[in-house]
């Protein structure tokens, strides 16, 4: 074990003996003077030579121009990502690429490692150098006076060689995990299709539904407009932010609350942004006008309308526009396969099931993404900080 001494940075610990703390603008140079934004006239065109357009997030776009040539760091400026947990995004981009003014763009003075930086500005605490709320900003002023551990050049490069080959071990692992969660989601879909289109019983005799997303449907069902049994309401802004009430949009989840309330169950459909991810909702709630609610007026379950706009052909009907946007006619006219109400029942419950199932086993799989996500960032700290040494 290497003797340790205090960082004397709150937020470092303790770290080798041998090893320095100092600021940022003593290791890195600042080539923030060469950012600019993009206009639209700049953008890539068909057989133009694209090069990757950098902002505070990572890759944004691609374009036909260039402002950087060679390899350097970037950490987001400003945006949604310091919002979250006072962590910026740190990327390294290498070759030809242009950078908006959204992310500060640095390469390491001396012989110093890019790699062990970039590792290590992944995983230090910004809080105290983030200033804003509402638009939270890392300026480049308060980025220089962060505070960074400094090995021997020697061994920056031996922990980057080391942390490359692991993380590149944890990414793969990564990688293999969200494509089993995709593929589950995938054969979740395919399941709810199956039912909603087909019924249960793998024997029935079918006929042609007339309707492109349905297909085929048994030959004792029918299809009908949305507009027969059930009505469609917009939603609109809660005249209040306080009380418990969970506030739903198009997309998935509920991003504040409110002292209003509407009594579900309901179904939730985007009405402009993400229009492809109907929720359903159970108690009350609120949503807002990105969002139409859905109530049964008729002999259709409306778990199972649920289940059908899961499966819904959006890419036909939503306008083809930066944000994709859906009408109330869109959803009312959409035709829908229609059966006995016992046979709904039974499809429902069958999907509920079913679902559930998928849904259990995505939720393992996710938690493993966040365990691996969680390791790898300890890893990373103990490692750049010098808790541990590499062998």
């Amino acid at each position: 074990m290497r003797e340790m001494k205090d960082s004397n940075a709150e937020l470092l610990g303790k770290i080798p003996k041998h090893w320095t703390v100092c600021k940022l603008k003593y290791i890195m140079n600042n080539y923030d003077n060469l950012r600019k934004p993009v206009d639209a006239g700049k953008r890539c065109q068909t057989g133009d030579v694209l090069y990757n357009y950098y902002g505070a997030s990572g890759v944004i776009d691609s374009i036909n121009g260039f402002t950087h040539s060679g390899k350097y760091l970037l950490i987001g400026e400003d945006g949604a990502n310091l919002v979250l947990r006072h962590l910026p995004v740190v990327y390294i981009a290498e070759g030809k690429f242009w950078v908006n003014n959204h992310a500060h763009v640095l390469s390491t003075k001396k012989d110093f490692s890019l790699s062990f930086f970039a590792y290590q500005m992944e995983v230090i605490d910004y809080y105290n150098y983030i200033t804003g709320s509402a638009q939270p900003k890392l300026s480049q002023f308060n980025l220089n006076l962060v505070k960074l551990i400094v090995p021997p050049t020697s061994e920056q490069h031996r922990i980057a060689d080391f942390l490359d080959q692991k993380c590149t071990e944890i990414d793969a692992l990564t990688a293999d995990i969200q494509t089993q969660i995709e593929t589950l989601e995938e054969y979740k879909k395919s399941v709810i299709t199956e039912a909603v289109t087909k019924g249960l019983d793998p024997n029935v005799e079918l006929k042609d539904s007339g309707v492109e997303w349905v297909g085929k449907i048994p030959k004792d069902w029918g299809v009908i407009p949305v507009k027969f049994c059930f009505s469609i309401t917009n939603g609109s802004d809660p005249k209040s932010d306080e009380g418990d009430t969970p506030v739903y949009g198009s997309g998935k989840g509920h991003f504040k609350t409110c002292k209003e309330f509407k009594k579900g169950p309901t179904v939730l459909l985007g009405r402009k942004g993400t229009v492809n991810i109907p929720q359903w909702i159970e108690g009350n709630y609120w949503n807002v006008d990105t969002a139409f609610d859905v109530h049964a007026k008729g002999n259709y379950l409306l778990k199972l309308f649920f289940y059908a706009a899961s499966c819904f052909d959006y890419d036909n009907y939503s306008t083809q526009t930066a944000l994709p946007s859906m009408t109330q006619s869109n959803y009312l006219n959409f035709r829908i396969p229609f059966m006995n109400v016992e046979e709904q029942r039974q499809i429902v419950d069958f999907l509920d099931q079913k679902c559930a199932e998928i849904d259990q086993t995505i939720s393992e799989k996710q938690q493993q993404l966040e365990t691996l996500a969680e390791y790898k960032k300890s890893l990373i700290y103990e490692y750049v900080t010098g808790k541990k040494e590499v062998a």
